[in-house]
């Protein structure tokens, strides 16, 4: 992220959410990034760097989702931080 783009991207929460699949699997969404963001680009950040699935959903409620498969709340609240994303204040984890 560039540091123009930074100041817009910390304007909204970043919501990080674990939802419940079938027996132990479960699915990460991740919602609320800035809308300029190439989430197909961030997506393949998140599938290479925690070795999982993952793809952007679009939702008629809550915009443009990206869904990782496993708990990746942790992982991905870090590297968001870590790679300027996000301000570690504007990110919400649930569930936890």
């Amino acid at each position: 992220a560039s540091g123009d783009a930074n100041d817009v991207v910390t304007k909204g929460l970043v919501h990080i959410r674990l939802q419940q699949r079938n027996g132990r699997k479960s699915l990460t969404t991740v919602q609320g990034l800035n809308a300029k963001l190439d989430l197909g680009k961030l997506t393949k950040a998140f599938k290479k760097e925690f070795c999982c699935n993952g793809c952007v959903v679009d939702d008629e409620e809550l915009g443009r989702v990206i869904q990782l498969q496993g708990d990746q709340r942790d992982k991905v609240k870090k590297f968001l931080v870590e790679e300027e994303i996000a301000a570690k204040k504007n990110i919400k984890v649930h569930g936890i």
